[in-house]
């Protein structure tokens, strides 16, 4: 974690929404409590005429986290118990869907949790609370069935039902990082819903792991792998003032290999990559194939580094694959985040870089819950220059 700054920049005068409260659902704990850690420290610093007000009861704590069970029996039946009252608190709810590293037992056997398990642990949760808080808040970095955000042909729309659920259950808002199509959205269009871009925090990662960059349009090329990536790229292009490339895949669409249409080729479109530092922005690397044929792509074509930026990583073919790649000098580094689950494996590889969000979702907790705008939080271009200023400063003296 970073270090606490002895006074938060962020000013809210607001009235807090309702008595905070942080409830991390199975899989969780551990960002829950470094964002716990942010928003004690900051929270005890920061001083508001008001705050002997019944507005601001409960606002400096020693904690923020309520306590939060979902036990199993036998049958790997389970239940949501929470450990104290949330009656009119602004409740947090964190859940990691694909922490595959929780287990359960279910007759004699240890199971690891699937998606839908994690999801069904987070409906228990809320119905613990019971509709008494006064509001809820659902962070799902991981958008629970995101890949499965549009119908093509006869087949569920799970992300959609599963938010529609939610909302069923008095959630009031979602709050999501790099959605898949956020367009999905549309399912619940009088509710909540915000997808949230860690940009800043890669290009910071970026800047604090490599000391020879030269950001200019001559130096360095933004790609984005595929043409559903293309929003995501061009932001960063531009808050970094550089071009684009882009991949586009071309698909056997007559087969169907493990739920998806197999890729035949990657045609490029965009200026020459010869000699350029060249950074991939995606939003997940699931097996890493896709990523690993663009970066074997623009080695081929003279690319001199190639640094990968993906919000999620899953590696769900394991890390061999990105091992050899490394050795081979195909990629240079890759930058994921710790929003989903990270095996300390991965955290040891000298090709991986972690990106912490906690800092960064306290900052969201704790201005919603001031009822405050996070417009600033969600456009993070002016942090962006500021860092890369100070990163040009420091590497021409």
């Amino acid at each position: 974690m970073e270090p606490i700054k002895k006074h938060d920049k962020r000013i809210l005068d607001n009235a807090p929404f309702g008595q905070l409260g942080i409830i991390t659902a199975p899989g969780c704990e551990i960002m829950g409590k470094e964002i716990d850690y942010y928003l004690t420290h900051w929270r005890a610093e920061r001083q508001h005429e008001h705050k002997d007000s019944p507005a601001f009861a409960g606002y400096q704590r020693p904690s923020y986290i309520i306590g939060a069970k979902a036990p199993r029996f036998g049958t790997g039946e389970a239940k949501g118990v929470l450990e104290e009252s949330v009656r009119g608190m602004d409740l947090y709810i964190l859940v990691d869907v694909v922490n595959y590293s929780e287990t359960y037992r279910m007759f004699s056997f240890d199971n690891h949790m699937s998606p839908d398990d994690h999801f069904a642990n987070l409906k228990r949760v809320i119905a613990a609370v019971g509709g008494k808080a006064r509001r809820i808040t659902v962070i799902m970095p991981y958008l629970y069935e995101s890949i499965q955000a549009k119908r093509v042909s006869r087949e569920s729309l799970d992300c959609a039902i599963a938010l529609q659920e939610l909302v069923r259950m008095g959630v009031d808002n979602i709050i999501t990082f790099d959605a898949h199509d956020p367009r999905v959205q549309n399912a619940i269009p009088l509710n909540g819903f915000d997808t949230v871009t860690p940009t800043y925090q890669f290009i910071k990662g970026l800047l604090r792991s490599v000391d020879d960059l030269q950001i200019d349009s001559s130096h360095m090329l933004i790609i984005s792998p595929d043409e559903g990536g293309m929003k995501r790229a061009v932001y960063f292009a531009n808050v970094l003032g550089l071009d684009m490339g882009m991949f586009y895949k071309r698909r056997d669409y007559t087969k169907l290999v493990n739920g998806a249409n197999p890729i035949v080729a990657f045609e490029f479109l965009g200026s020459s990559v010869e000699g350029k530092d060249m950074v991939v922005i995606d939003d997940m690397l699931a097996s890493g194939d896709s990523a690993l044929e663009v970066a074997h792509a623009l080695k081929k074509r003279g690319a001199k580094r190639v640094f990968i930026c993906a919000t999620f990583g899953l590696f769900t073919d394991g890390l061999e694959k990105f091992d050899k790649a490394y050795e081979n000098g195909i990629i240079d580094r890759i930058f994921t985040t710790n929003l989903i689950y990270q095996p300390q494996e991965l955290l040891e590889k000298p090709w991986h870089y972690s990106c912490t969000m906690s800092k960064f979702i306290a900052y969201i907790i704790d201005t919603l819950n001031h009822d405050s705008s996070i417009s600033d939080l969600l456009d993070p271009a002016e942090r962006i220059w500021n860092i890369l200023s100070r990163y040009k400063e420091e590497h021409l003296k």
